[in-house]
């Protein structure tokens, strides 16, 4: 009978450092002049510890965020090591308690969010980052509400959302094929997906326009189907593809008119017949200045009519499926409904926001704060995502290709590496372990967004 082998378990006195990452992000964040602006904020109050500027409390809270942690206690882990987290994540004094980070964050609240979004498109433009294309050049630009679930909590701004439970009903905007987020704005669970999407829009459509020069293309599902959006991206000279709404219309009236018109009949299967091809109508909107203009536009149609289902049941009634998009792009009908499918992207994105970063259930009572929370973690959620890409450029361990890095793999793996700190003369080193097989990645994204 063989004996196992067993690890002995003892305390050390050397300085080990899980979230090794932090130094990348702290060198991308060196770059950004957001940081001066807050320390520079005399409206800002600061109440307690007042030594401690307020660039230092946003950072602090950035390095919880790039590690998945939101709630302002996460912040004590960062004092069982300080000189690391100060020089890491470049703090002028230090790291503030969890009960500075809070009131800090309530006092500054959405008195930022201009900043907030301009220093996101700083963190492209300084380490020369562009959103990747679609294949026929444009750059889609991705506009959706995701429910946020704060169930069982008297936050402010917590209401019924449309999937059933109490929470708040964000609108995110994601522009190119990696999902880099662009804008995001927090809303009450209650509030209809359209309110206040005209500002965000052009909001949105400004930033994306810094931080690519390629065409944007704006996707948007059938809650967005208002002529006034239409107008915007117009307007602005994007393209566009734009679920239809078709609200009280007959279905029946739909399948009846295809089939009178249609030139493009599909039978992928008994009893199912498909319906696909252009029409075209008039809308009219109203431009910036309040001129109102009527525009003929493209209407691509897909109708379904199943007489039996997919099991091979005869249905007494037909089931009648109608899809209907606005754009004005030249492409075919099939390019257009499959460009659209790929907005669906979007829940994948979602899920990375809500799960991986865990930010679902917002940490404060405040509204305003939890706003500022929101735009903090669209800053977290680039530099994640810029550190997953720039991985995929080095040696990995993944066994097959892979075209997009999942933020949760980004953080175990990338920012929750651990290290051997050492100091050096007036230096810190940080020392990383051969033996992990994320290494060589590791060192790569480091040099990559190294100070120069």
């Amino acid at each position: 009978m063989s004996i196992r082998q067993t690890i002995e378990l003892y305390f050390t006195g050397e300085r080990l450092i899980t979230p090794s990452g932090l130094s990348s992000v702290g060198n991308m964040l060196s770059k950004s002049e957001f940081v001066r602006y807050c320390n520079q904020r005399r409206d800002i109050p600061k109440r307690s510890e007042p030594y401690i500027p307020n660039g230092d409390i946003t950072l602090t809270y950035i390095g919880q965020l790039v590690q998945g942690k939101p709630t302002f206690e996460a912040v004590r882990e960062m004092q069982a090591d300080p000189e690391y987290y100060r020089i890491a994540l470049g703090l002028k004094r230090g790291i503030p308690s969890a009960e500075t980070l809070r009131q800090r964050l309530d006092a500054i609240g959405d008195s930022m969010r201009n900043q907030i979004l301009l220093a996101n498109v700083n963190l492209f433009t300084a380490h020369s980052i562009e959103p990747t294309p679609l294949a026929t050049g444009e750059v889609p630009l991705d506009i959706d509400v995701t429910p946020m679930d704060n169930s069982k909590s008297n936050k402010e701004g917590v209401s019924r959302t449309y999937k059933g439970f109490d929470g708040f009903a964000p609108n995110v905007a994601y522009t190119g094929t990696e999902g880099f987020m662009v804008n995001i704005e927090l809303r009450e669970g209650s509030h209809h997906c359209q309110k206040h999407t005209p500002e965000f829009l052009v909001e949105t459509l400004e930033c994306a326009h810094r931080i690519t020069q390629r065409p944007l293309l704006v996707r948007m599902d059938a809650g967005n189907d208002a002529a006034e959006n239409l107008g915007i991206v117009l307007e602005d000279g994007s393209w566009f593809i734009v679920k239809r709404n078709i609200r009280s219309e007959s279905k029946d009236m739909w399948l009846n008119m295809v089939k009178d018109c249609c030139k493009d009949i599909r039978n992928p299967r008994d009893g199912k017949t498909v319906y696909v091809g252009s029409s075209w109508r008039d809308v009219v909107y109203k431009d910036s200045d309040g001129a109102e203009h009527t525009i003929c536009l493209r209407m691509v149609y897909e109708i379904i009519e199943r007489t039996i289902d997919k099991h091979g049941q005869i249905l007494m009634l037909p089931d009648i499926e109608v899809n209907m998009w606005w754009t004005n792009l030249g492409w075919s009908d099939d390019q257009i409904i499959e460009s659209y499918h790929a907005h669906g992207e979007c829940e994948q994105y979602h899920s990375e926001l809500k799960t991986d970063m865990d930010i679902e259930r917002l940490p404060s009572g405040k509204f305003e704060t939890n706003a500022l929370v929101l735009e903090l973690a669209m800053i977290s959620f680039n530099i994640l995502r810029m550190i997953g890409q720039e991985s995929l450029k080095h040696k990995q361990p993944d066994k097959r290709p892979v075209r997009r890095r999942r933020l949760r793999t980004v953080i175990s793996n990338l920012i929750l590496f651990a290290g051997h700190l050492t100091r050096h003369g007036r230096r810190l080193r940080l020392a990383v372990g051969v033996s992990n097989a994320w290494s060589d990645a590791f060192v790569g994204v480091w040099r990559r967004f190294a100070p120069s």
